[in-house]
C-alpha cells in the first residue's frame, strides 16, 4: 500500500527496529540502578545521547529525552511559570503542542502575541522585532511547517530575538533527517524533535538546551535526565531514536535528493493531470517531498477517501486534526479561502516511496479532480 504521509509518522527503519528488539529482549535493567545491567543500560542511553548530539552537532549534555515532541515542547514553555518575564512570541501557524499550550498557560500568567505569516507561510522579521515587548521572556516559532512545509527565516529571526536577549525556541520535529541542521548555525536555544519523524518510535524524542540556559522541569519525581525529566527512561525506543539519527545524519544528502526527484515528478504531473490544481506554500523555502496542494470543488475528505480505497494514504493537512472537514488553522492563516482550504490534501514522501508509485498518485487524482 503506497504511504504518502511521512509527515504524519514514518515506518520504523529496519535497522532501528533490529537494534530496538536486541535491547528490549537482552538489556531489561533499570538505567538508575548500580548493578551491571542498570550500567549496560544507562551506558546505552548515553551512546545514544552521543549520537544524536553528533547528528546535531551539540555537546551530549545539551541534549533531554522526553516521551515527544510535544512534551519538549510543554517542557520549554510550562518553564516560564518560573520565569521573571512571562510574555511569549508565537507564530500563527505553529502545531497545538504550542497555540493550545500557551491558551492553558494565560491563567497561570503567561501572555503571547501571535505573530502573522504571509500567504506563503512565513514570518516577516520585521514584525517579529516590533511585537516584542519589556516583559518576553521567549520566542517560539517552528522551523518548517507539518502542514505545507514551509521553512522560516530561522537566522534572521534569531538574530533578532538574541539582539534583545531573549532565548528562541524552535519547534524542529518536521526538519531533522529532511534538511541539513547543526545548532551551531541555527543557534536557538531550544529546540524540540521526535523519533517518530524520522523513521524511530513512537513516544520517544528529545529537546536540545543550550548549556548554560535555566529549565524547570515538567515531570517531578526522580532525578533521570540531569534532573530534568523524571521517570525511567525508554531504553529501546532512545536506542532506537538514536540510530534513527544516526542513519538521517549519515543518509541526509541521498534522502534529500530522492525526496526531490519524487515532488519534482508529481508537481510536474499534476500539472498536467490537474489543471486547476494549486500548490500552496513556499516554493523557494520548504521541506524537501512535503506538498500541499489544493484541488477547488473537490472536499478533501472524498479525494481522502477515493485514495484510501485504492491503498494510498494521504492527508487531508495535519493528521493531529484529521477526520474533520473544518478548515485547517494553518491554511487560515496564510489567507487561503475556506472554499479553497477545505479541499485541499498533503502528501508527504518517505524514503521507500517510487517514482511510480508517485506516477499512479498523480493519475488517481487526475481522474477524481476532473471526473
Amino acid at each position: 500500500m503506497p504511504y504518502f504521509d511521512h509527515s504524519a509518522t514514518t515506518p520504523i527503519h529496519p535497522k532501528v527496529l533490529k537494534i530496538m528488539m536486541d535491547v528490549a529482549q537482552h538489556n531489561f535493567g533499570n538505567p538508575s540502578s548500580v548493578h551491571a545491567s542498570g550500567r549496560k543500560s544507562n551506558a546505552i542511553i548515553e551512546e545514544a545521547r552521543r549520537t544524536i548530539a553528533t547528528a546535531i552537532h551539540a555537546s551530549p549534555s545539551e541534549i533531554i529525552f522526553t516521551g515527544g515532541g510535544s512534551e519538549a515542547n510543554n517542557m520549554v514553555l510550562w518553564s516560564l511559570i518560573q520565569s521573571n518575564k512571562k510574555h511569549v512570541v508565537t507564530s500563527s501557524i505553529e502545531h497545538p503542542a504550542i497555540l493550545t499550550v500557551l491558551e492553558k498557560l494565560e491563567p497561570l500568567g503567561i501572555s503571547f502575541t501571535v505573530l502573522p505569516v504571509n500567504h506563503q507561510g512565513r514570518v516577516n522579521p520585521k514584525i517579529l522585532e516590533k511585537s516584542i515587548q519589556s516583559d518576553t521572556g521567549l520566542i517560539s516559532i517552528m522551523m518548517a511547517n507539518n502542514e505545507v512545509g514551509t521553512i522560516q527565516p530561522i537566522t534572521e529571526l534569531i538574530e533578532i530575538t538574541h539582539n534583545h536577549g531573549i532565548p528562541f525556541h524552535s519547534d524542529s520535529v518536521q526538519t531533522l533527517g529532511k534538511i541539513p541542521l547543526s545548532v551551531q548555525d541555527v543557534q536557538a536555544d531550544f529546540m524540540s524533535f521526535s523519533a517518530h519523524k524520522l523513521y524511530g518510535p513512537k513516544g520517544v524524542g528529545f529537546l536540545y538546551k543550550r548549556k548554560g540556559l535555566p529549565l524547570s522541569p515538567l515531570i517531578i519525581g526522580g532525578g533521570q535526565e540531569g534532573k530534568h525529566r523524571a521517570g525511567t527512561e525508554n531504553v529501546s525506543g532512545i536506542a532506537g531514536m538514536g540510530e534513527a539519527a544516526r542513519l538521517a545524519s549519515e543518509n541526509l544528502s541521498k534522502r534529500m535528493n530522492h525526496l526531490e526527484a519524487l515532488e519534482t515528478v508529481f508537481i510536474t504531473h499534476l500539472n498536467r493531470e490537474c489543471h486547476n490544481a494549486v500548490i500552496n506554500g513556499c516554493p523557494n523555502h520548504h521541506l524537501p517531498g512535503v506538498i500541499s496542494a489544493s484541488f477547488p470543488g473537490y472536499k478533501s475528505d472524498i479525494l481522502l477517501a477515493k485514495l484510501d480505497r485504492l491503498g494510498m494514504e494521504v492527508s487531508s493537512g495535519s493528521a493531529c486534526g484529521s477526520g474533520s472537514i473544518k478548515p485547517s488553522p494553518v491554511l487560515e492563516a496564510m489567507g487561503i479561502s475556506d472554499s479553497q482550504n477545505i479541499s485541499t490534501l498533503r502528501f508527504s514522501f518517505g524514503r521507500d516511496n517510487t517514482e511510480q508509485e508517485v506516477m499512479k498518485l498523480v493519475k488517481a487524482l487526475g481522474q477524481f479532480a476532473n471526473g
